[in-house]
């Protein structure tokens, strides 16, 4: 897939994303230099990682190996960005950073790593079991090879869209944030199976197995939510009866509010 590729922090994402390269061969061990900021994380990884990589501490002057990869994956969090510091005599010849942070645009990853051509990617935490997906947009003057790599590093574990920029607030807003909304909704069902008398796990469980068999059930016979809507709510019956409540209480707008609220959230970090 490439030469060498350096990754600059090397939390959940960043692991969820080589893990399966490393898996099926697409880049070997010996060929990634990873660089972590603590003592504590260094120290965790080379103990509990199966993959034995170049690893470093931040502080260490070996660290600077890092800068000689083609390839940057950029994964620390947004306030950690500042400690970050391209060298002034770097090759400037088709050094890739693909950033991961949420938050911080082309333009700031373009001042701050001048002599790279830069991606901004979007991804989500579904991505750890290689359901994810991910977004990403192009820095200026990019190669088509270089977006051919940066599409690479993903789609083993998520489906993978380009997108303008200006979608990646929404697109975030949508797939980073929608797994907690989700959440919250899953787990208030299951409290309304537990107020019924159903025992927690089950009721838990018993609406997960709902919400992947609806999934399934639109995708596979390819309805509309409105279809699917129409086919299981009968006059006078339980379903119209719920949706009732859930009208009344205003549940779809403070759904659709939700999202609007964390893609402007994200454009104000941006």
């Amino acid at each position: 897939m490439t030469d060498k590729i350096a990754i600059i922090g090397f939390g959940n994402i960043a692991k969820a994303i080589i893990t399966p390269l490393l898996e099926k061969k697409l880049i070997q061990p010996e060929d990634v230099f990873c660089v972590v900021k603590s003592k504590k994380s260094f120290e965790n990884i080379k103990k509990h990682y199966k993959y034995n990589l170049n690893l470093y501490e931040s502080s260490s002057n070996a660290s600077k190996i890092i800068w000689d990869c083609q390839v940057k994956l950029l994964s620390v969090k947004p306030q950690h960005l500042k400690y970050i510091i391209e060298p002034d005599n770097i090759n400037i010849n088709d050094n890739l950073l693909v950033s991961i942070l949420a938050g911080v645009s082309l333009n700031s990853l373009t001042k701050v790593f001048p002599n790279h051509k830069c991606a901004r990617v979007v991804t989500n935490i579904p991505i750890t079991v290689g359901q994810g997906l991910t977004g990403i947009s192009w820095g200026e003057k990019i190669t088509e090879d270089q977006k051919q790599v940066t599409k690479r590093l993903f789609e083993n574990t998520s489906k993978v869209y380009e997108f303008p920029e200006d979608y990646l607030d929404i697109f975030l807003a949508l797939t980073s944030s929608g797994p907690a909304i989700i959440a919250l909704i899953i787990e208030a069902l299951s409290d309304g199976g537990l107020s019924g008398g159903l025992p927690k796990i089950l009721s838990e469980e018993l609406v997960m197995e709902m919400i992947l068999g609806t999934i399934s059930l639109i995708k596979e016979k390819k309805l509309t939510t409105s279809e699917l809507r129409n086919l299981v709510t009968s006059p006078g019956g339980t379903t119209i009866a719920a949706l009732r409540v859930l009208e009344k209480k205003s549940i779809r707008s403070a759904l659709i509010e939700s999202i609007v609220s964390a893609s402007n959230r994200s454009k104000e970090f941006s």
